[in-house]
């Protein structure tokens, strides 16, 4: 029994009445959906699964751990216009956060880890012996020692040895080679790469967006690197990977490739086999959502009492947040367009002709909607925070209790940056619903100060 409302077995679910049993239809691909949701407990269930329902609901690092445990991953990403992607996440979740929390908790505490996940991540530390099959491909993958980056990799783990912790730029292999997605990088810093992905060198700490990494066994305790992989067969293994990855959508479309990679042997067939015997067993549950006249998609069973719980709540009072653009919430395009209507596209990669609204663009969150887009920029020398361009949704009318969220929000924003003054850019300023915001924003931090 999950709780008093709500009891998951095999073959059936019992619910209260807030959600809607389906009766059985065969699909010859992936199990027919068995609940349904209405647009409404889908977004607000969403929120809640990523720690969002309202923001900034958890606390320290206890509340950093709490969220990458659920979740399994938060992604990684060097741009940093306003931190980078991993302190976007935090930020919006974390009451008060600072950069220095997670920085502790990766290379002080070494209770988090720099690894790979569904792309380069930031995952529990514990989780080390379940990614020993990536480890394994990794290493078939680069198997060849007569490669220039494994012909090097002896002498760079032996400087790791003698000289501690050090960055690509330390090492003097500065011939260069064709590298990832045909950019021509250093020899040092492809064999630091590769001794990463293989699990033989980790993160020691970070300057900026530079990585120091030093010998694996100097920052993992022995008896968790001697550790066996505790899925002792490729289908448990990918029934773990596969379920992890549910929990870090929150509500998973298996057809939405791009959430998917990082597990090892499942493409699009054997993940619908997967989900499949997952779904057989109660693991997962096949949920269908309202107006989205789509394939079932896939929440845990260990999620349904949050699912029962958000399906009967009242609307809790609407708080705002700046979202990552990597964050866990909008990795499915698709599901965010489809359940709040706000098509999002992070436009810092595009040539700037092709950029519709700006560089770095993030979505702004109000209670269970997305208001606008904004375009921060920080300047770390001067502390400022400035709003460069603001995009308002075409429906929404800004009163009173949104612009009171909206300067919450940017207090906590600048308070996260350190800044010590938020301006508007030319664009942003002709808008006086902003101007009031920033003109909140400077109460508020006077009470942070008081």
């Amino acid at each position: 029994m999950l709780n008093s409302k709500l009891e998951v077995t095999h073959e059936t679910f019992r619910v209260s009445q807030t959600l809607k049993v389906l009766p059985h239809m065969p699909n010859p691909d992936l199990p027919t959906a068995t609940l349904r949701l209405s647009r409404a407990d889908a977004r607000r269930f969403l929120l809640a699964h990523h720690r969002l329902w309202p923001p900034r609901r958890l606390v320290g690092k206890a509340g950093i751990l709490e969220y990458i445990r659920h979740a399994g991953c938060i992604q990684y990403d060097p741009v940093n216009l306003v931190g980078q992607n991993p302190e976007l996440v935090l930020q919006a979740r974390v009451a008060s956060y600072t950069p220095a929390l997670l920085a502790e908790l990766l290379y002080t505490d070494r209770l988090l880890l720099d690894g790979w996940d569904k792309a380069a991540s930031i995952h529990a530390t514990g989780d080390w012996p379940s990614f020993a099959r990536r480890r394994a491909r990794e290493r078939q993958e680069y198997s060849d020692p007569a490669s220039p980056p494994m012909a090097i990799a002896g002498a760079v783990k032996d400087a790791l040895r003698a000289r501690g912790p050090l960055c690509s730029a330390d090492l003097e292999h500065n011939d260069t080679i064709e590298w990832w997605w045909g950019v021509r990088t250093r020899l040092g810093r492809a064999a630091l790469e590769i001794l990463f992905s293989l699990g033989e060198v980790g993160v020691h700490h970070r300057i900026g967006t530079r990585r120091y990494f030093d010998l694996i066994e100097r920052l993992l305790p022995a008896d968790l690197l001697a550790a066996a992989d505790p899925h002792t067969t490729d289908a448990a293994y990918q029934e773990w990977h596969v379920t992890r990855r549910v929990g870090g959508l929150g509500i998973a479309n298996p057809a939405a490739s791009q959430c998917w990679p990082g597990i090892v042997g499942v493409r699009t067939e054997a993940r619908r086999a997967v989900l499949s015997r997952l779904a057989g067993r109660g693991v997962v549950i096949p949920v269908a959502v309202a107006e989205v006249a789509r394939q079932p998609f896939f929440i845990r069973a260990a999620d349904l009492p949050l699912l029962e719980e958000i399906a009967g709540q009242e609307t809790v009072a609407p708080a705002a947040a700046f979202i990552g653009p990597l964050d866990n919430l909008i990795w499915d395009r698709d599901l965010i367009r489809w359940l709040f209507d706000f098509d999002y596209t992070w436009e810092v990669y595009k040539p700037a002709a092709q950029r519709k609204y700006g560089h770095y663009v993030l979505p702004v969150l109000y209670g269970d909607r997305f208001v606008a887009r904004v375009e921060p920029i920080y300047d770390r020398k001067a502390r400022v925070l400035t709003l460069v361009n603001w995009w308002w949704e075409a429906d929404v009318r800004p009163d009173d209790a949104l612009i009171a969220a909206l300067a919450t929000c940017v207090a906590e924003f600048a308070r996260y940056l350190g800044a010590d003054a938020v301006r508007l850019g030319d664009a942003a300023a002709a808008d006086r619903a902003l101007v009031r915001v920033v003109a909140d924003w400077g109460n508020i931090r006077q009470q942070f100060i008081g």
